[in-house]
Formats: structure tokens, sequence, C-alpha cells
């Protein structure tokens, strides 16, 4: 399958990636500070948390009083691919429900970063939410490329859809929020350093200029942007006066879900310096994992593209797995947290026949809102650790 794939590649254009030592130091449309490197300490973004709860130890009315306990609710957006339609109709029942909180961060990867955006800004968008996972199918999102260089298929048609409500209002009200102290982190993944960027799409959306604008459109196409059957999503970096590229894919491929632990780094060590207590404070982080999470039987035919596609589904499924065991294990050693699961269940057959098939995004968003709107019992351990 390689060598076939290296054979129907072609000529590449030539690339001038950023060294790996200038990761940290590069310019993205002329902004800096707006994004993390999975695994590397971030000054920036640990300056920002804590600039947050100074802000936040300012607004206590006093420091014995019952009002200081504060409860912050986190949401998680895992990647699936048309699968995303389930945690689409999960958000949109909740909101039925009555029950769905404020949440202070929320994060998006793959799939989860269209929806992690509309989540942010609340029920006010459960509409567009919905059209996004229920109005087009493969033809609407992706066409056949020819000749084939570094995908499958072109993705301009995913990227004009992306652009029709990811729009001037949109990030004007992501920067709203934003001011407000709430937080939105996408995923994507950088292949020259296989490594998960986090970008945080607020203070983007604070430039509020066209620039701004299209950085944003464009992370989110980059999270989304399946490797080999999507093209890559490329980013204009200056380092030193000096032009680089950014070559970046979805960000699935790093993690299915994540938080901003690993780049917080020194975080209880600042927060001591600024004689900041937080240890009364408790959070509670809401997962949503747009696929399934027990193996699922099927009958593979003998042909390339349905084993590779299982096999990379098989991948997927226990990568995502790996990646809530750590995000549970993280959010129970701090003594204040409170993990929360939902997933696709095992009962629900897929019918899909193809990558966006409409009749199958329908029938999952129909699933997730009637499970959501009924009051749904989140899962509070991973598979494998549930109570007997």
């Amino acid at each position: 399958m390689v060598f076939a794939l290296v054979f129907l590649s072609g000529c590449a254009s030539v690339r001038h990636a950023v060294p790996e030592y200038l990761l940290n130091n590069v310019r993205i449309f002329g902004m800096q500070d707006i994004r993390a490197i999975s695994g590397i300490p971030s000054d920036s973004f640990k300056k920002d948390f804590v600039k947050l709860l100074e802000q936040e130890e300012d607004e206590k009315p006093s420091l014995f009083d019952f009002k200081t306990k504060r409860t912050y609710c986190v949401l998680a957006i895992s990647g699936g691919a048309a699968n995303g339609a389930y945690g689409a109709g999960l958000l949109n029942g909740w909101s039925e429900s009555g029950t769905r909180p404020v949440f202070k961060i929320v994060t998006g990867i793959s799939t989860g970063a269209v929806i992690a955006t509309m989540a942010f800004l609340g029920s006010d968008y459960d509409d567009r939410l919905k059209e996004f996972y229920t109005k087009y199918s493969t033809k609407d999102i992706v066409r056949i490329r020819l000749p084939i260089i570094n995908s499958f298929v072109s993705t301009r048609p995913l990227e004009r859809i992306i652009e029709r409500y990811i729009d001037v209002e949109l990030l004007k009200n992501v920067a709203s929020e934003y001011k407000k102290g709430r937080r939105l982190y996408v995923g994507t993944t950088n292949l020259d350093a296989e490594r998960l960027v986090i970008w945080d799409m607020g203070k983007i959306a604070t430039l509020g200029d066209a620039k701004a604008l299209a950085l944003f459109t464009k992370i989110i196409l980059a999270s989304a942007s399946i490797p080999i059957a999507f093209p890559p999503v490329y980013f204009r970096a200056e380092v030193n006066n000096k032009i680089y590229d950014e070559m970046h894919v979805d960000g699935g491929v790093s993690k299915q879900v994540f938080f901003v632990y690993d780049v917080l780094q020194g975080f209880d060590k600042a927060l001591k310096q600024k004689n900041i207590n937080i240890s009364r404070n408790r959070y509670i982080i809401y997962v949503i994992r747009n696929g399934y999470i027990d193996p699922i039987y099927k009958e593979v035919p003998d042909k390339l593209p349905e084993i590779a596609e299982r096999t990379v589904d098989a991948i997927t499924n226990a990568q995502s797995i790996g990646d809530l065991y750590q995000l549970y294990l993280l959010t129970s050693r701090s003594g204040r947290g409170d993990f929360n699961l939902a997933y696709i269940p095992s009962t629900h057959v897929s019918k899909a026949r193809e990558l966006f098939d409409l009749a199958e995004m329908s029938s999952l968003f129909e699933l997730g809102f009637r499970e959501a709107s009924k009051g749904y019992r989140w899962k509070k351990k991973p598979p494998g650790l549930e109570e007997d």
C-alpha cells in the first residue's frame, strides 16, 4: 500500500519546514503567543491561566464567604468525522433538558473542532450546529482530486461550508466570551513535529480583523483534515525575518480528545508565588466521544479500501480509550475533578454507505438528542474501570 501511495503521489512541491529548535518562536499570520505545543510547557498559557485566577480572586467579596467556592465546567469533544453528528445531537438535547451548563473551557479536535466552536457559544448556536451535521453528505464536502498529489480528494467544498458557518458575527461572539474569562482551544497536528498544536481560538478572535477570521477558519479546516484522504493545511510561519511553512493535519492523528494539562507544567508553583489558593475550587469535565468505546463486530470484505478503513477505525478507537484514561487519571489525581463521559452506544448499528452518509448522520443526531433531552446518564469512569 505504501508503494502504491508513493507511486500515485507524483512530484511533491518543495517545502521549507520550520526547524525543530524554532517551533516555539514562530509567528503565524504575524501573531505570536496564540498556541502551545503539546508536551512543551507554555509560558503564555500558564500566565494566561494565572491571570484568570487573579481576576477571580479580586472579585471575591470575602475569603470567608461560602460563595468563594467555585465549580468550573469543562467540555472536551473528540474527533470522529461524520460521527460528530452524535455530539451535535447530544448538545442540542442537553439544551432541551435545561441542564446544560456554561463551560469555562471548551476543547475540540477534528470534527470536534467544529462542534466545540459552536458549543462554546451556547444554545444560541444549536440550530446552526444541527444544520452542519444533518444537511451535507460526501458530495457536498469533498470531491475527487486528479492528479493525486498529497491527497485523494479536495476539501475546497468543506472549506466553503466552514467559511459559511464561521463568520464575522461568530468571531465577534467568541472574542466577547474570551474577554469574560472563558477559553476555547482547538487541536491540530504539526506533521513535521509529530505533535499536537493547541490553538487559543479566543485570543485569535479578539484581533477581530479579516486576517484573524481567515486564520480561525483555517485552523478548523486543518483540525478536520484527515491525512492521505484530505490534503494537509499549510500555515505561513515567520521566524527571525525568515519565512517557513508548517504542514498541519487532523488533530486526531495526535489525540482523539485533549485538555491543556501538559502545557501548564509549573502552574501550581506559579499560583503559590501569587498567593492564589485554589484548593476549594473544583471542576467538572464532560467528555463527548464521537464514536464507539466497545469493539463493534463487522465482517470486512477482502478489498483494500474496506481493509484500510477498518484498520483506521480500530487504531482510532484504541487511541481514544488511551486518551480517555489519561484524562480520567489527571482529573481524579487532583482530587477536585469530576469525570463524565458520553459515547455512541454499541446498540447503535451504523448503516452508513459512504464517508458522510446523510441518513446515518441524521440518525446519530437524533440518537444523541434523544439520550440527552431525557437526562443523559454520564459514565463516571472510562471503559474497564466501571463499578460492578
